[in-house]
């Protein structure tokens, strides 16, 4: 191969790499990972050739056999991905919740306002909706699964969209996307738990009393916290209270102050910054490698110290939630069987089993923005919030429209609200309501965006 040759495939190489890497940062590309996944999962569990395979996998025993036993006593591969992988993507959720409570849009009344009141009209109608259609018929507990939004599939579409969202509408509907996740970690401990141990409850509480005060003292060790989240996940797990619950509770026992302070860092970069000056001048370049490498692990270390260690776990830990976490969930909770065309039909209804299709996307596409919007207008007409700024009612519903993307809590709602022993049937037809219903809110909330943002155009010319 000629030297050219080998110049093309490494710089061809270094530009795929780039534009990895580019994909990898852009905010809509975990949103595409998971379609990905979607049609894969809903292949594998309806081929043929696949079918049985993909179920025996997810029935699977997975966990440790010690003496003959397995731990975690009734752990299958579907449940180590519901109840263990889960529980990083709640962590992560926990520390963005945290970090906006702490100094970001909920950290003020004035700020937090709007996004709560959205929020809960956001899951108020949509629950409502469910109901009437649901209300006392063997599918009334799935109440819960119209209620959440998909921040990441929410947030994908709007930075696909550009500048034709008003940069305040943004601003909201993240804030408002946090606002409704704590509202459905909300709902999953308090409606979809089991009876709780409440002697395992009481330790894992003890543990936490125990994190809190070893963060008053000024433990910043990531490993001090870590060993006793896997201890406090063991005891939520056994306890009956959803295991993923914990991550959350984890999340906001973490320090978000840094171990060092602005001005300390600042000193002490200074003087790192002169040492790696003084290194340059020894005559001995082995020496003097040596103390710049020295220096230079030491502002490492000190720029480390200057990160709390929420954001740094919160950075750390999102690119594996998006893009491994994430995706394996969706392969695994969206390969819904379907044995005849009848599944398709969401809009079937019955006085005794009622319709959780019906109640699932009219919760979703009619019900979120319908909640979002009137009570956040009503917040705005008494005066107790702003309007975001530069953005109209039309393209406030617009917006709207994307808190109807369920997805990813909706599909984790579904699983809880029904037994998969005697009623799997009701869990894949929520499934498939909940993928048809986020598509479609997803669609039309960017077309009705596409066209605002026309008419505001042509309307300023």
């Amino acid at each position: 191969m000629s030297m050219f040759s080998k110049f093309g495939m490494v710089k061809r190489n270094h530009i795929l790499s780039q534009r990895g890497r580019n994909f990898l940062q852009a905010p809509w590309a975990g949103g595409i990972v998971l379609v990905v996944c979607v049609i894969v999962a809903m292949l594998l569990a309806n081929l043929p050739a696949t079918t049985d395979m993909y179920h025996r996998l997810l029935h699977m025993e997975f966990g440790l056999a010690i003496d003959g036993n397995l731990f975690p006593e009734g752990m299958t591969l579907e449940k180590f991905i519901n109840d263990g992988l889960m529980v990083v993507f709640f962590f992560t959720v926990g520390l963005e919740i945290r970090r906006e409570i702490t100094d970001g849009q909920l950290s003020t009344p004035k700020k937090a306002v709007l996004p709560i009141i959205g929020a809960i009209g956001g899951m108020l109608f949509p629950a409502l909706i469910y109901i009437c259609f649901n209300g006392g018929t063997e599918v009334s507990n799935g109440w819960g699964i119209p209620t959440a939004t998909d921040i990441a599939f929410a947030i994908g579409i709007m930075s696909l969209l550009g500048n034709r969202v008003p940069i305040s509408l943004k601003v909201f509907l993240t804030a408002l996307a946090v606002a409704d996740d704590l509202g459905a970690i909300l709902v999953i401990a308090l409606f979809y738990g089991e009876t709780p141990n409440l002697m395992l409850i009481s330790i894992a509480v003890l543990i936490m009393i125990g994190i809190y005060i070893m963060r008053r003292m000024g433990e910043f060790r990531m490993m001090a916290y870590l060993i006793p989240a896997v201890a406090v996940w063991i005891l939520f797990y056994y306890s009956g209270v959803h295991a993923t619950l914990s991550g959350v509770i984890m999340a906001m026992l973490i320090p978000t102050k840094p171990r060092y302070s602005r001005s300390y860092y600042l000193h002490k970069a200074d003087i790192i910054e002169k040492g790696i000056v003084d290194a340059d001048k020894i005559e001995d370049k082995h020496e003097a490698e040596e103390m710049r490498l020295y220096h230079l692990r030491r502002m490492k270390q000190i720029s480390n110290g200057a990160e709390s260690m929420s954001h740094r776990m919160e950075h750390l830990l999102m690119p594996y939630v998006n893009f491994i976490i994430m995706p394996i969930f969706a392969l695994a909770n969206a390969g819904v069987h379907i044995p005849s065309a009848e599944y398709f039909n969401i809009f079937e209804y019955d006085a005794v089993a009622g319709s959780i299709g019906m109640g699932i996307f009219f919760g979703l596409v009619v019900g979120k923005p319908l909640g979002i919007t009137l009570l956040s207008y009503l917040a705005i007409k008494f005066g107790i919030a702003e309007r975001p700024t530069g953005a109209t009612w039309k393209m406030f519903l617009a917006v709207a429209c994307l808190g109807g993307i369920g997805f990813t809590m909706s599909i984790f709602v579904d699983n809880l609200a029904f037994d998969k022993a005697t009623h799997e049937e009701f869990i894949n037809m929520g499934k498939i309501a909940i993928l048809m219903s986020s598509a479609l809110a997803a669609v039309l909330g960017a077309c009705l965006i596409v066209h605002e943002a026309k008419i505001e155009k042509r309307l300023k010319k």
